[in-house]
């Protein structure tokens, strides 16, 4: 990187500047930092000597003094095409280390600071994309992933992963038609692509009874599996999707001559063993768990969270209980290891359970307050229900959801450019905020210590269940804490029925597929405008109803605002 013009250093200060330079492209950003943090202080009037330090800074993660450092680059040599360019190249990379952790709004604003003085940057209209399309911004989301496939065309590279992107947001946005097109135009031009495939199947899961009403959903990717035996990623993904699908016995054949190839990998034997096990070869799924769990595996919080599984099934609830310890010793904010630790402790009996567990004083059920513009609640239900029905453009739910006979809204709900949606999010927020409030504080337990006065949404959608339609138990894994609103019931829901409870939400009652007889701990009737809110990790379901209305609903996951 040659130095750019401006108040020029001397020749000792330029020679300790190209020795700067030589230490940072070595690899030594330490002893780099030290040389550019003194020529900064020499020659506080020198361009060179705060884009050097800006540099060295940038390579040390120091992104709010990087930052810095450039601004005060471009003030003492504005209009600097090389300043613009590396200050550019920076910000991209910072907006892309905010988006891994989470802040999304912060990278957001970074990356498009980034692309202002770098608007040729193919990956960080890439980055902007996905931030856009995680906040529910959708339209803004799809117009840079093209802004990013036309720049890398430009430059005549391939790369499938974008189009696979904007095949999602057009999902997302209500298009599933040309959703499915763009997947179809896909897998012919990337056969290989395992995530394309992954894409049109689920595309024809949920709307293959209108668009595609003959076609296996899966015949697609089973074909290009069986055509390409030695793609791994593709063999892999294709067994994931069948397991999806509930056709563990078609996954198992899958894997076979995997396993044949390759004897011995720990990665397969899970996958075989997650097979075995749905199909009730638990004393093989067995021996397949203990063997992984002597490796590598066995320090892996999934891995450890299936073979807990597999200990419920097989009513081994203290190996279940071993396992998620584990799991919640190796990463404290694991949602389904403080659920299956704290079904083991029930299964048990030790009262660490109603410590955990405290479904009176952890589980939140308030009305909202109607947003402003509407005159009573039920004015803004009656026009929500509109807008959500309108949103629900599948035939059928997600492939291995909690719904079952209902749909999904695609993407994310909250963020999109809709005033009865902004509202919705609006009262939302302010109802939670009153929750979190409401809450004790507790040091050591490990939702109630995470508590902060505020959330960030970081899941959204609706679902609507038709007759006999229902949520089976579950848990938010991406979750601190959830929600159920209810928009609109059936009337045979709202009836004071104790004895069916249909279309009620459930409270600590396991995965019924882990074939726990054990009954809920706490169960609400759901009212039209009411919230519910609770840990991410507690077991929550509905009972099924039978009605000639939907049932519709609002749920998200949040995390604590830091």
């Amino acid at each position: 990187m040659p130095a750019p013009r401006g108040q020029p250093l001397d020749a000792a200060q330029a020679g300790r500047f190209r020795q700067a330079q030589g230490l940072l492209q070595s690899g030594m950003p330490a002893q780099a930092l030290s040389i550019a943090e003194a020529l900064a202080e020499q020659a506080p009037q020198a361009a060179d000597a705060w884009q050097l330090l800006a540099l060295c800074l940038a390579d040390s993660d120091r992104h709010e003094q990087a930052d810095a450092a450039f601004k005060r680059a471009l003030v003492l040599l504005p209009g600097s095409t090389m300043v613009s360019r590396n200050y550019g190249v920076f910000l991209a990379s910072y907006g892309k280390a905010l988006r891994a952790q989470g802040k999304l709004d912060a990278a957001g604003t970074i990356l498009r600071k980034a692309l202002t003085l770098s608007p040729g940057h193919a990956s960080a209209w890439v980055d902007l994309g996905v931030v856009l399309r995680s906040l529910g911004r959708i339209d803004e989301a799809l117009a840079a992933l093209l802004r990013a496939q036309g720049l890398l065309r430009e430059r005549g590279i391939k790369q499938p992963e974008v189009q696979d992107m904007i095949n999602g947001l057009l999902a997302d946005a209500g298009r599933p038609a040309e959703a499915l097109s763009g997947a179809r135009q896909l897998v012919a031009l990337h056969p290989d692509h395992a995530p394309a495939h992954e894409t049109l199947s689920n595309l024809l899961w949920e709307n293959g009874a209108e668009l595609a009403p003959d076609e296996d959903p899966l015949g697609e990717f089973r074909a290009a599996a069986r055509s390409q035996p030695g793609n791994r990623a593709l063999q892999l993904a294709f067994a994931r999707m069948l397991m999806m699908a509930k056709r563990a016995d078609e996954a198992l054949a899958l894997l076979y001559p995997l396993r044949q190839r390759e004897p011995g990998n720990a990665l397969l034997d899970w996958f075989a063993a997650d097979a075995l096990d749905a199909l009730q070869q638990h004393e093989q799924a067995g021996l397949l768990y203990a063997a992984a769990a002597r490796g590598e595996l066995g320090a892996r919080p999934e891995f450890l969270n299936a073979h807990a599984r597999h200990a419920f099934r097989t009513r081994r609830f203290d190996l279940a209980a071993s396992c998620a310890e584990k799991v919640v010793q190796l990463d404290p904010q694991n949602q389904e290891g403080w659920s299956h630790l704290g079904t083991a402790w029930r299964l048990i009996g030790d009262e660490r359970e109603h410590w955990l567990c405290d479904y009176e004083r952890l589980v939140g059920y308030a009305e909202i307050e109607p947003p402003p513009g509407f005159s009573n609640l039920s004015a803004f239900l009656q026009t929500l229900t509109a807008t959500l029905d309108e949103m629900h453009t599948a035939k059928r739910e997600p492939v291995n959801q909690s719904v079952h006979g209902g749909t999904q809204t695609a993407g994310q709900l909250f963020g999109r450019d809709n005033a009865v949606i902004r509202a919705a999010e609006s009262a939302l927020h302010a109802a939670v905020e009153d929750w979190l409030a409401a809450l004790p504080d507790d040091a050591d337990h490990p939702f109630l210590s995470r508590k902060q006065r505020s959330v960030d949404f970081v899941g959204s959608w609706s679902v609507k269940l038709k007759s006999s339609g229902h949520h089976s138990n579950h848990i938010h894994s991406k979750g601190w804490a959830s929600s159920a609103f209810y928009v609109a019931l059936p009337s045979s829901v709202l009836e004071p029925n104790r004895e069916s409870r249909a279309g009620w939400i459930q409270f600590g009652q396991p995965l019924e597929d882990l074939r726990l007889d054990l009954p809920p701990r706490r169960v609400i009737q759901p009212r039209p405008g009411y919230l519910a809110l609770f840990p991410s990790w507690m077991w929550h379901g509905t009972v099924p109803f039978d009605a000639r209305e939907s049932r519709l609903t609002i749920a998200f996951d949040m995390q604590p605002k830091t």
